[in-house]
C-alpha cells in the first residue's frame, strides 16, 4: 500500500481532469441552501471547471451559467442578484427562476421560446446542504451517500445553526488535506492538544456502501467534547453517542466531523495543485451562545494540520519524491487512495 504519484499532487493537468471528472462529473457540495440564499434570488459559482447558477425560487434549483441564445454568461462567477428574473446581459433574454424563458426580445410574433429554457442541473438538498452534479452523470444521490445517511441523520445537522465560520487558503493539495484528515498517525508528534482528550489510536473505520470514506474515535474518560479542557459549553445532541467523534468525508469536497454537542464540517475547493481554500463551519443548537470552546480548539488543531500538509506539498514538489508505504494506522488513507484509483480509472467510486 502506497501513495498515490508525484504528479497526483504537482501536476496542473492532473488537476484539470479532477475538476471535470470529479467535481463536476459527481456530487459537490456548495453550502448551506439558507446561506446561499440569503440575499439573493440566484447568484453565480463552479462546480468542478463548469460555471453554474443557482436560483432560489420554491426551491434551490442549478442551470448551466450559459444563456440559451448566444451563450453569454448570464453572471459572473461570485455574483449574485436579487431580481426576480435571470436577466442576460447581452441581448436582454430574460428566465424565471424555474429556468423557463421570460422573455425574448424582438425575436418575432413566430417565435416559440418554450423549446429555450435554462439546461438544468442534477440538485439535491441533503441535511441543508445543496450539493450539484454539474455533468448531470453522477449515480443517483441516495445511492451515492449510502451508509452515511444513517451515521449522520441522528445529528440532525438542518436543525442546527451556524454560530462560527473560518475560511482558509492552504498552500498543499486538496487531497492531502483529505489524507490528513483521515487518519491520526501524526497526531501524537503534532496535536498535543487533540490526544488530551481523544486517545489517537482509539475507534475504527467504517465499511459501509457510499462514495465515502471515515471512522470513529473516543473520548477520553472526563472530556465531555473535543475542546481544550474536555469540557462542552454547548449542550448535548440528543440520540448520539455522547463518547465518540465521528470523522467523515462525503467525495469529493465535503468532510463532516460529529461531535456529541456540535457539527463541524470542512468544504474544500482547490485552487491550484498547491492551493486549497477551505470553508471550516460550526453548527450548534439555536440556544447555544458562545462557540468559542469548540472554535478555539479546531482552529488550532486545523492550523497545526495546514502546517503540516503545507510541508509535505514542499516535500512532494521535490525531484526526490517518491510515494511512501502506508502505515496500518492508515487504513482510511488506503481507503480514500483506493476511491480516487478507481475514479481515474473511470470506475464505480463504490
Amino acid at each position: 500500500m502506497v501513495m498515490l504519484p508525484r504528479e497526483a499532487y504537482t501536476d496542473p493537468a492532473v488537476l484539470a481532469w479532477e475538476r471535470r471528472h470529479f467535481f463536476a462529473a459527481h456530487w459537490t457540495c456548495l453550502g448551506r441552501a439558507d446561506e446561499l440564499s440569503t440575499g439573493t434570488t440566484y447568484c453565480a459559482t463552479e462546480v468542478g471547471d463548469v460555471g453554474v447558477l443557482l436560483t432560489f425560487g420554491d426551491r434551490p434549483r442549478a442551470f448551466a451559467n450559459t444563456c440559451r441564445h448566444r451563450g453569454h454568461e448570464l453572471l459572473q462567477q461570485g455574483e449574485s442578484s436579487d431580481r426576480r428574473a435571470v436577466v442576460c446581459p447581452y441581448h436582454g433574454w430574460s428566465y424565471e427562476l424555474d429556468g423557463a424563458v421570460l422573455a425574448a426580445p424582438r425575436m418575432g410574433e413566430a417565435f416559440d421560446p418554450a423549446p429555450y429554457g435554462l439546461v438544468e442541473l442534477p440538485t439535491e438538498m441533503w441535511h441543508g446542504w445543496v450539493f450539484v452534479n454539474a455533468l448531470g452523470t453522477a449515480a443517483p444521490f441516495s445511492e451515492y451517500v449510502g451508509g452515511l445517511a444513517g451515521l449522520v441523520a441522528p445529528y440532525r445537522p438542518e436543525l442546527l445553526v451556524l454560530k462560527a465560520r473560518h475560511s482558509y487558503e492552504v498552500a498543499a493539495n486538496w487531497k492531502t488535506v483529505v489524507e490528513n484528515y483521515h487518519e491520526c498517525y501524526h497526531c501524537p508528534l503534532i496535536h498535543p492538544e487533540l490526544c488530551k482528550v481523544s486517545p489517537p489510536t482509539s475507534g475504527d473505520n467504517w465499511d459501509l456502501p457510499g462514495a465515502w470514506i471515515g471512522g470513529l474515535m473516543d473520548l477520553r474518560p472526563g472530556a465531555e467534547t473535543m475542546s481544550l479542557d474536555g469540557k462542552s459549553g454547548g449542550i448535548p445532541l440528543p440520540g448520539v453517542d455522547p463518547r465518540t467523534v465521528n470523522y467523515l468525508g462525503l467525495f469529493p469536497n465535503l468532510l463532516l466531523s460529529l461531535h456529541p454537542d456540535y457539527v463541524m464540517t470542512h468544504r474544500l475547493v482547490p485552487r491550484a495543485p498547491g492551493l486549497t481554500w477551505i470553508e471550516c463551519s460550526w453548527y450548534f443548537p439555536a440556544e447555544v451562545d458562545d462557540p468559542s470552546y469548540a472554535v478555539e480548539f479546531w482552529d488550532i488543531t486545523n492550523r497545526e494540520d495546514w502546517a503540516a500538509c503545507e510541508s509535505v506539498q514542499r516535500g512532494a514538489e521535490s525531484p526526490h519524491f517518491r510515494p511512501g508505504p502506508l502505515a496500518p494506522a492508515e487504513d482510511a488513507v488506503y481507503q480514500w487512495v483506493t476511491l480516487l484509483a478507481r475514479g481515474y480509472l473511470g470506475k464505480s467510486l463504490y
